[in-house]
């Protein structure tokens, strides 16, 4: 039975399906996004969307939507949707759904008179290829099926009208034909497995429009090119395959392929498997810059990164390491730690030598990001051990401890009192990174509470690393200033009321109740004492937790606005003002059960069911971006996020953990 089905009730009911969207992803970056229902809401919505490095580092929608017709008995029922200006719908093809499953691929059941259509979707794996399967599960006679392909050859981020520019020309191929819009556009090969007609009659559908991106203010309509429709004949029994995809394929081979891609599938069958194939979906690989020949790269030859999230978010370096440790050690799977690691480091040297950059890691330059980098690794010797750490990653994490230490990163400065300070006013150096009229909606500088927890931490492992070598005169020195440190946080960031400044500079002290002053107590070395911890612990908890992670900021702090919704302008705002984020509670949990021990962990395995709902709603399968800090609590933003996914998967393995205690 299937975990993330939905019935004919629902599916009918667009107030409830377009608020549902599905997401696939292939390692090489492409993915194929809309609704439960085949509607597109978003500009970045598409079948076919893929990168194309030729021309720039962003997604490019080539195939919008793909309309299914039924034709039989001369009658024409096309099963697609589209949203026009207006808010009017046609064709209305979601009346024909009678059901809606996303086990191993999402699938959709039509029932067209006496005809069943069952449609899967999938995304091959290690190659830019969206494939569409249709079987005619039942019909009482022989049925002609036309697929109708609406091309967009935009940016994601983009839309596009009816143009003089777009060429029309088209050339066939077996099984199908190619064809591109734009002279800097590749081809896009369109083919079938089975044999077709391919009927020429080109067209601009004009309108369309996407309420979403209405909501955030943005231009939402536009109009998308209809080359013609594909038209293939079938009977009770039979299958064919569609694909597209910037490669000519053998379409006798299509149907092996399609299934070969079912297989290897792991099935959504409950949360955690559920959140594994989400955590697969940030998996990234790509040719290494410079390579004459990038056709002939063999897989294990590619650098391997991790995704910010989907659909515009791409590889940054605070969320690569914030996650590493549960999108791959807490789904065992080391390797795909190490060969990130791998990648990661190359960048990681590249900077600290003041080389340009090779790999495509952005925001590398971010103040906390080698003390995350420190934090993933420590993972990596509580999973392992201390000794396969230092074996792998020792000189890493000893080389961005001098690296610090001696003042080289040009925006982490370490002042006599062991702190590190940041210059955080006219540009955002944390995590809460969001911008208005061109300055830090919060403008984190001088001494930011958690860099400093990270920091504390980071030592104490460095004294770790140190000993485990031999090496105690420097283990010394890495627990004198660890301990110097633990002393300045706590006489710079303790408030009277016994909660965490967020920051402090130069006699601004910021004393809004935020989440980030939870990490001082999650983390492995907590540079608080274990009375001060349940205290910082017990205001996250009154002030800040919701059934989706922490808010951004206490309801009774002075601009809190928990509603991420309106225009961009307004949802700037209220990113980092209140919305709630799941990768934040998953730290509060941790250090639920680090202050708490097994007294609370019937209380956070109550917390994870406030998770679990998610996988029916907004990305199905998936967790979003952030969510209102108020009831009900809605999912906004990004479709998929790596580190909210990451933090509950390393989450319920910490439970684990505790249950076997």
């Amino acid at each position: 039975m299937s975990y993330l089905k939905f019935q004919k009730a629902l599916m009918t009911n667009l107030q409830e399906s377009l608020r549902r969207e599905y997401l696939r992803t292939s390692r090489s970056g492409a993915y194929s996004s809309s609704t439960v229902v085949d509607c597109n809401t978003r500009k970045y919505h598409g079948l076919f969307v893929v990168p194309i490095p030729s021309i720039d580092d962003v997604n490019h929608v080539l195939l919008s939507s793909l309309d299914a017709s039924v034709v039989q008995h001369g009658a024409e029922f096309n099963l697609g949707l589209h949203l026009y200006r207006g808010g009017v719908c046609s064709p209305n093809g979601h009346k024909y759904i009678r059901e809606y499953n996303c086990d191993k691929v999402p699938t959709t059941i039509y029932r067209v008179g006496g005809v069943l259509l069952r449609k899967e979707t999938i995304l091959q794996n290690y190659d830019d290829r969206v494939m569409v399967r249709y079987t005619v599960d039942d019909t009482h006679s022989p049925v002609t099926l036309r697929l109708r392909p609406f091309l967009a050859f935009r940016r994601c981020d983009e839309l596009t009208h009816e143009n003089y520019q777009a060429m029309r020309d088209y050339s066939e191929v077996p099984g199908g034909i190619k064809t591109t819009m734009y002279d800097n556009y590749p081809q896009l090969y369109m083919q079938l497995s089975k044999k077709n007609d391919f009927v020429f009659t080109p067209n601009w559908y004009k309108g369309l429009e996407y309420y979403k991106e209405a909501d955030r203010g943005y231009e939402c309509v536009e109009d998308l090119y209809v080359p013609g429709y594909f038209e293939v004949e079938m009977k009770k029994g039979d299958e064919v395959v569609f694909t597209a995809s910037l490669k000519e394929c053998k379409p006798s081979g299509l149907k092996k392929l399609f299934q070969e891609e079912v297989d290897v599938r792991r099935p959504r069958d409950n949360f955690y498997n559920a959140l594994v194939a989400a955590a697969h979906q940030f998996h990234y690989k790509e040719t290494p810059r410079g390579v004459k020949n990038p056709d002939k790269v063999a897989e294990e030859d590619k650098e391997h990164y991790l995704l910010a999230g989907y659909p515009w978010f791409k590889v940054r370096a605070r969320d690569t390491f914030i996650s590493l440790p549960g999108l791959t050690l807490a789904t065992n799977e080391n390797d795909y730690f190490k060969a990130t690691m791998k990648t990661a480091e190359k960048g990681l040297r590249e900077f600290m030598t003041g080389k340009p950059l090779t790999v495509s890691i952005y925001e590398i330059e971010q103040p906390d990001v080698m003390l995350w980098v420190v934090w993933a690794i420590q993972q990596y010797a509580k999973e392992l051990s201390l000794e396969k750490a230092v074996e792998d990653y020792g000189k890493l994490v000893l080389d961005i401890i001098e690296y610090i230490e001696k003042g080289k990163h040009f925006n982490l400065e370490m002042r006599d009192n062991g702190l590190l300070h940041i210059e955080g006013r006219d540009k955002p150096m944390t995590w809460m990174n969001s911008v208005a009229n061109g300055k830090p909606v919060v403008p984190r500088t001088g001494f930011v509470v958690e860099i400093n927890a990270l920091w504390y931490n980071a030592l104490k492992f460095c004294a770790e690393i140190y000993n485990c070598k031999g090496s105690h005169a420097k283990a010394a020195h890495a627990e004198e200033l660890a301990a110097k440190v633990k002393t300045s946080f706590q006489q710079t960031f303790i408030t009277p009321a016994g909660y965490l400044f967020d920051y402090r500079e130069d006699g601004i002290e910021d004393w809004n109740v935020r989440p980030n002053q939870i990490f001082a107590v999650a983390l492995d070395y907590s540079p608080l004492e274990p009375a001060q911890q349940k205290t910082v612990l017990d205001f996250c908890t009154r002030e800040l937790l919701t059934p989706k992670g922490l808010r951004t900021l206490s309801p009774k702090s002075g601009g809190y606005n928990p509603m991420y919704v309106g225009q961009q302008v307004k949802r700037d705002y209220a990113y980092h003002n209140g919305t709630a984020w799941p990768w934040l509670g998953g730290f509060y949990m941790e250090a639920c059960l680090k202050v708490y021990k097994r007294t609370r962990l019937s209380f956070v395995q109550r917390q994870m069911v406030g998770f679990e709902d998610e996988m029916m709603y907004h990305a199905t399968g998936t967790i979003s971006e952030l969510f209102d800090g108020n009831p009900p609590f809605h999912g906004r933003g990004a479709m998929a996020f790596a580190m909210n996914v990451a933090e509950i998967l390393r989450t319920m393995k910490l439970i684990d953990v505790f249950m076997q205690q």
